[in-house]
């Protein structure tokens, strides 16, 4: 099991290297259109996601078209996504939902309630995640929310951010936000976005360039480097 300082280590390491860079995050979007680009962004990389999301607002007229349209014409605008048929029956059901809701396709309201009563409004339509609606409180809400997908599992998972034991998705988001400060929160999700997409993947990890194989025990194999060999080694005179 990693320690605190071992943990803090890791984590500190992570948000100095150049993982950290910005997702291009600038001027928040709407509610509704985060909600829509968690959608997408969800299991796939940040590329992926501008691409899809953008493709969505670019070749339809407006969200009323593709709330109309059929899957496969969403599908399509996705392509790149991994998944994209339930991606769009989820982006078809919740811009349904929305809209027999509010009688248009806007959310706003929802940044009114207060972060508490805000997240839990997301969470209420039946497309969300515990990934979509950490993002929108995350992105466009201000609050501090670790959006976890499957490859950030699998990255604070190798570096010992999260202990093996946490199989609660709930109660996983609740430990790292605890570490991670609510500033660098976007930057640590960018991070691991980008640590996923370059080094650490599911099969075949490139640990060989990852600037945290010696915080990763998988890495740490992988190089033939442990804890224990680096403590050992003679320091320089």
């Amino acid at each position: 099991m990693a320690t605190t300082i071992n943990k803090q280590r890791a984590l500190n390491l992570l948000l100095a290297s150049d993982l950290a860079e910005s997702e291009e995050r600038g001027e928040p979007l709407p509610v509704l259109e985060q909600f829509i680009f968690a959608l997408c962004r969800e299991n796939a990389t940040p590329e992926q996601a501008r691409a899809a999301f953008e493709n969505l607002r670019t070749k339809f007229f407006d969200w009323n078209e593709v709330r109309v349209s059929s899957v496969k014409e969403l599908e399509e605008a996705m392509a790149g996504l991994s998944d994209t048929e339930r991606r769009a029956q989820r982006l078809v059901s919740f811009l349904q939902e929305v809209f027999e809701t509010t009688f248009s396709f806007d959310l706003e309201s929802v940044a009114k309630k207060g972060l508490k009563q805000a997240g839990k409004a997301l969470t209420r339509y039946g497309a969300a995640s515990d990934y979509v609606a950490s993002w929108v409180v995350q992105r466009t809400l201000g609050g501090h929310a670790v959006p976890l997908d499957a490859a950030s599992l699998r990255c604070v998972r190798r570096l010992g951010l999260l202990d093996a034991a946490t199989e609660d998705l709930e109660a996983a988001r609740a430990s790292l936000e605890h570490s991670v400060p609510k500033a660098k929160g976007a930057a640590f999700t960018d991070a691991l976005a980008n640590l996923a997409e370059r080094y650490c993947w599911e099969d075949d990890p490139q640990c060989g360039g990852c600037p945290l194989a010696s915080e990763c025990a998988v890495g740490q194999e992988a190089t033939g480097e442990t804890a224990g060999s680096r403590m050992a080694r003679t320091k320089p005179r």
